[in-house]
């Protein structure tokens, strides 16, 4: 009899014991599910904050709206989307856009010094006669992107598709277009004061008449022979221009 009643205690003091590890769980399971929620929360409250300095909007929808000459300093943005946004003027120093896209954005006269654009995709973007030294444009889309005019000193373009940019009067100097795409973009009446890399890059009718690539890094002959340029085309001292030069004049299509 003792047997039992001892065995039944036991029994007893197991399951309390199992019903407070289960009560304990719960408030874990529970507590869990309300922080997840209210940082769900700030994500979406930081989605509706107005542009400023600082502010997170990384992975939120910025569509087709007027953001021009907002001050997006610092702005963590990364992965969010700009597709057809205005974002002309906008002060965007050292903001961070990796990941965004940006297809046929607007951000023409943008103070951009030391941001992060690289794996973005930014087809037909304007980036005309923006301020964007020291940027990373790394691995990015940037077809049909307009440079014109932009001050990109030391901007990094590795492994960027740039084909059909046009970087007409852009500053490049110590720019990196390391193993970049630049089939048929417009690199003519761009500026080279100093060391700017191509290596590895694809040139494949790269328009680079009355270039001077004299203190350009990283080209190769074949390279050369692949794009276009013409007699005021200033080669480096151990390249020669081909007897293709000059091409025809580039379809705009």
């Amino acid at each position: 009899m003792r047997r039992r009643r001892s065995g039944a205690l036991r029994g007893h003091a197991v399951e309390k014991r199992l019903g407070i590890a289960t009560g304990f769980g719960m408030l874990a399971l529970s507590a869990a599910f309300l922080l997840g929620s209210s940082s769900n929360a700030l994500r979406a409250a930081d989605c509706g904050n107005v542009a400023g300095p600082g502010l997170d909007w990384s992975g939120c929808s910025k569509t087709n709206i007027m953001l021009q000459s907002s001050d997006l300093h610092g702005a963590n943005l990364a992965g969010a989307h700009f597709d057809s946004t205005d974002l002309s003027d906008t002060n965007l120093t050292s903001a961070n856009f990796e990941k965004a896209t940006l297809v046929r954005a607007w951000l023409k006269n943008a103070k951009a010094d030391g941001a992060n654009f690289a794996k973005i995709e930014a087809y037909r973007s304007d980036f005309s006669n923006a301020s964007a030294n020291g940027v990373s444009f790394a691995n990015a889309e940037l077809q049909r992107a307009e440079f014109a005019g932009a001050q990109l000193k030391n901007a990094d373009f590795q492994k960027a598709e740039l084909g059909r940019a046009d970087f007409d009067k852009a500053v490049l100097t110590g720019a990196n277009f390391s193993f970049a795409n630049l089939s048929r973009a417009t690199l003519n009446g761009a500026v080279m004061d100093g060391s700017t890399s191509f290596s590895g890059a694809f040139m494949y009718l790269t328009r680079i008449e009355g270039l001077d690539l004299s203190k350009a890094s990283g080209l190769q002959q074949a390279q050369i022979n692949l794009a276009c340029g013409d007699n005021t085309t200033i080669l480096p001292s151990w390249l020669k221009a081909p007897s293709s030069w000059p091409c025809p004049p580039d379809d705009k299509d």
